[in-house]
């Protein structure tokens, strides 16, 4: 019975005399294939060998990881805004006054006249969109100028569908390091 023998020796408890012995019965052409080339030294038989030129990177492709789509860049850049507390507050306001959230969920982030405001206004929904297939309104920008240490007036541009609205909070820093909203506007709600 014909039998590749490899030329490495195995792991495991072989001896000095076994590894010559394979290396000698491979160099005669002994245990290999009738016609067969001896396989060449320091290579395992039964591998295949490369051939041709050897491989080059493509220097058009980047080293690292693929490039990143502009909807993952889109979600990053949205994640990170979103640790700003104006943009927070924007969105949470947001979706009060568009009627996709109660308006307890601002318990807690919303001084007593800022949260009066909001129960008067938010069985109105005056930010929901009219019309039935009319697009989730969503804060474009939200920017921010600080009158003092401890206290933000922001204003953010919400849009939905064709149309765009203002909406203008402020926000003061609490003795306990949080942010809440203290006042805000959104126009006529007509």
């Amino acid at each position: 019975m014909d039998r590749t023998i490899p030329t490495t020796a195995p792991t495991g408890a072989a001896t000095e005399g076994d590894a010559t012995r394979r290396t000698a019965a491979s160099a005669s052409g002994r245990g290999t294939r009738p016609g067969a080339p001896a396989p060449r030294r320091g290579t395992v038989t039964g591998a295949p060998a490369r051939s041709g030129p050897p491989r080059r990177r493509d220097s058009r492709r980047p080293a690292g990881p693929g490039p990143v789509s502009r909807t993952a860049a889109a979600a990053a850049r949205r994640r990170e805004l979103e640790r700003l507390p104006r943009y927070w507050f924007a969105n949470q306001l947001l979706l009060t006054l568009s009627g996709r959230r109660p308006v307890h969920t601002l318990l807690g982030h919303a001084l007593p006249a800022a949260y009066d405001r909001l129960i008067e206004l938010a069985p109105l929904a005056p930010l929901r969109p009219t019309g039935g297939r009319a697009a989730a309104p969503v804060v474009r920008r939200c920017d921010e100028y600080q009158p003092r240490q401890g206290a933000i007036e922001a204003f953010a541009r919400i849009a939905y569908g064709d149309r765009l609205r203002a909406l203008a909070f402020r926000l003061e820093l609490g003795p306990d390091t949080r942010w809440r909203c203290a006042a805000f506007d959104i126009g006529p709600t007509t």
